[in-house]
């Protein structure tokens, strides 16, 4: 087949049940650095990311926030575009599963399965897991078998619904994986699937009668469409599935779909077997990623330790927690999120290792009158063993990329960055009296900058086109980029003097703060514990916004007898001080002191989360003294 010279990544769509975290920015970041470097190797690029909208899961959130389903999921359509924006994500199409062209695709798809017999109808008998709108094989004699996903409780279910003929797959699939060895990466994740398969795959329930919200089913409307057989086919309609033949038919397959390892099941076995029963072929490569832990366990909002974007963003910039992100998570295993390492790599892998060697460039360069950087005729040996270096790099960072082993290549570009400090330091140039080898350093060391702020244009966007901008370089997307960057030495440069790329963190910031004030889950505790802590109920006398800060409130508490406290709370997104002010609370009053953005806090207040991420006060059921105790 004649290669198209494209590539179609996709994202997992998200639950519109919340504003985005930390774990659907990670999934979304990966993916557009895998669209942006195929764009680096001139390719046409499709990037398909947005939200899964139906489901039982969604419709009793929406209960519970008191809305309509529509009215609940659109309100965080603006949350998820207003974060991609900000992250510089440059998704080509933010699909819906609530939209006419893709419940249309949905419907046309399942007919074309139920006149081919892959679908028939039954009866359901068996548990099943609202959060994760999965259906669970119960095993030995267990009465209520937890999720195998999530060890969350499942509920009984007995209805006439729709089944897919998955069983009919197995040895199909079986097959695939092994002529397809590298479909999941990394290939470990792999096994899981294939030892899922051989255990015996049954017939897969893909309607609901006691859900409403949902694609109706053709032909029978008191069915609607489980959520998986849905959402799955967004991959399909976001590039028009029984729409446009000629744009389907271009960009499908997929060449990678990126998500986390929770939902690989459903993408290396149920959609594989979907698209073999509509003649369709298969995505080239899963990418799997691990999950972010935060204080050693899964980020969850039941915990209280997930991070959100848009505090990162505020505190540090979108490249740099783009570049922590790619460069410190492998997607190889699970690993634990930090601000403290994240603020670390951005004072040394950034600040000291990029940034200062740009700006000790430009800035030796205008101290000796050069600000155009001539072509160079003759290289020294030095200076011909950094381009060689380079061309090394660029091919090693070239195969980590197609492998999707991003840290791995911003590994190899670290090294080569090392060398470049190494080499300028070596020429000490500040030294240098003779002009044509001073243009000589000047120019290697270009070079080098202008192959750095290439390779790093996929993670790092903005600061990329910074950098090459203080080299006088404009265009990052000419033809065959990659090839021109290791073609011979012999470009010539207009330097310019610009902000500098990245600060040095002096100081910790605000993030620390918000992510200690966060309730973690302990081991348990005994009584005596427990006794040692004080709560106290307490009057919110004044509320006012603190300057360094978008998220604390600086609270002034009236405790009765026992005085005044000063206490910071970060829930500015979820009140206006006019809702505080006047309210009693419940507080720990006993908590050590703690400085926060300057400000001492001397004590914590108590809020609960309700089901759809949002804080809710937490008070008493009559006005009470203040500074009484809760017992």
């Amino acid at each position: 087949m004649k290669d198209k010279n494209k590539f179609y990544v996709t994202t997992p769509i998200y639950y519109a049940t919340a504003r985005p975290h930390l774990g659907s920015l990670y999934s979304t970041v990966l993916a557009d650095i895998a669209a942006r470097w195929n764009k680096l190797l001139g390719k046409k690029v499709f990037f398909l990311t947005g939200t899964d909208e139906h489901g039982q899961k969604i419709a009793q959130a929406a209960q519970k926030a008191g809305m309509e389903p529509q009215k609940f999921v659109d309100s965080f359509i603006g949350d998820y575009k207003h974060i991609w924006k900000l992250y510089n994500i440059d998704y080509t199409r933010f699909i819906r599963t609530t939209e006419p062209e893709h419940v249309k695709a949905v419907q046309e798809w399942l007919t074309k399965l139920l006149k081919n017999g892959d679908i028939y109808k039954s009866k359901y008998e068996g548990w099943y897991c609202i959060p994760d709108e999965t259906f669970v094989v119960e095993k030995g004699d267990q009465e209520s078998p937890l999720c195998s996903m999530c060890s969350r409780a499942t509920i009984f279910i007995s209805e006439e619904s729709y089944f897919f003929k998955l069983s009919k797959y197995q040895d199909k699939l079986l097959k695939f994986y092994k002529d397809n060895p590298d479909f999941v990466l990394p290939k470990e994740r792999l096994n899981e699937v294939i030892k899922f398969v051989e255990s015996g795959l049954k017939d897969l329930s893909i309607s609901r009668t006691t859900v409403k919200w949902g694609i109706p089913f053709p032909g029978d409307e008191k069915h609607v469409a489980y959520v998986w057989a849905d959402a799955l086919l967004n991959y399909l309609s976001g590039v028009d599935y029984n729409k446009d033949q000629k744009n389907l038919e271009f960009w499908w397959p997929a060449d990678l779909q990126v998500m986390g390892k929770d939902i690989l099941r459903f993408h290396a076995v149920y959609w594989p077997a979907f698209l073999m029963a509509s003649n369709l072929e298969l995505p080239k490569h899963l990418l799997v990623h691990g999950w972010i832990k935060v204080n050693q366990q899964k980020m969850s909002k039941s915990l209280g330790n997930t991070i959100d974007p848009q505090d990162l963003y505020n505190a540090y910039g979108a490249d740099a927690v783009r570049y922590y992100l790619t460069s410190q998570l492998a997607i190889t295993h699970d690993a634990e999120f930090s601000t403290q390492e994240l603020e670390h790599r951005i004072s040394t892998d950034l600040a000291n290792d990029l940034g200062n060697l740009l700006n000790r460039t430009i800035a030796l360069a205008f101290k000796n009158d050069l600000f155009e950087v001539p072509e160079i005729k003759k290289w020294s040996i030095e200076a011909l063993e950094l381009y060689d270096y380079s061309v090394a790099t660029i091919n090693e960072y070239h195969d980590h990329m197609q492998n999707c082993s991003f840290h791995l290549a911003l590994a190899s570009l670290w090294k080569f960055i090392s060398r470049v400090n190494a080499y300028f330091h070596s020429q000490e140039p500040w030294k240098i009296t003779d002009k044509e080898k001073f243009n000589e350093v000047i120019s290697a060391t270009c070079h080098s900058l202008n192959v750095i702020g290439h390779l790093i244009w996929p993670v790092m966007p903005h600061k990329a086109i910074e950098l090459l901008d203080h080299i006088g370089q404009e265009d990052i997307l000419d033809d065959n980029v990659i090839q021109e960057l290791k073609k011979k030495w012999n470009n010539s440069f207009k330097l310019k003097k610009g902000t500098t790329l990245f600060q040095k963190i002096e100081e910790p910031k605000v993030m620390k703060e918000i992510e200690q004030e966060k309730p973690l889950s302990e081991p348990n505790i005994n009584f005596e514990d427990f006794a040692k802590v004080k709560l106290l109920v307490g009057t919110i006398e004044q509320c006012e916004e603190v300057p360094k800060s978008d998220k604390l409130y600086k609270l002034q508490v009236n405790f009765g007898d026992k005085g005044m406290r000063q206490i910071l709370s970060g829930v500015r997104q979820y009140f206006k001080p006019q809702d505080l002010i006047g309210k009693q609370g419940v507080f720990v009053f006993n908590l050590a002191p703690r400085k926060m953005v300057g400000l001492e806090s001397q004590g914590m207040m108590l809020f609960v989360e309700d089901a759809n991420g949002n804080l809710q006060f937490v008070t008493v059921a009559k006005e009470v003294p203040n500074g009484n105790p809760l017992r």
